[in-house]
């Protein structure tokens, strides 16, 4: 079995279905810190809030209280939630 340095790789081989949330979420973070990956600040941030439904519900300034993340991977984040939302209004008209 082949390992990825990133989880971009395994989703453009394997599809988005195959990756776990935290390795979805971790390519939205693209990068981490010196000691943190950013699969293990997605990690960190769905332990916290639960599901990305939890994430969903959280004020931005929340994102602020994780170490390795800042106002454009905060932004990343919301603007991948408000698409989400979107797509899913849009299915039901």
């Amino acid at each position: 079995m082949k390992t990825w340095k990133h989880p971009g790789g395994k989703l453009r081989e394997l599809g988005a279905e195959s990756l776990s949330d935290a390795e979805l979420l971790s390519i939205l973070i693209s990068t981490g810190t010196k000691e943190k990956p950013a699969e293990e600040i997605a990690k960190e941030i769905l332990d916290k809030f639960g599901s990305f439904r939890g994430m969903a519900n959280q004020p931005l300034e929340k994102f602020l209280e994780f170490k390795g993340l800042g106002d454009v991977k905060i932004i990343r984040i919301a603007a991948a939630f408000e698409i989400a939302r979107r797509a899913m209004n849009k299915s039901k008209a």
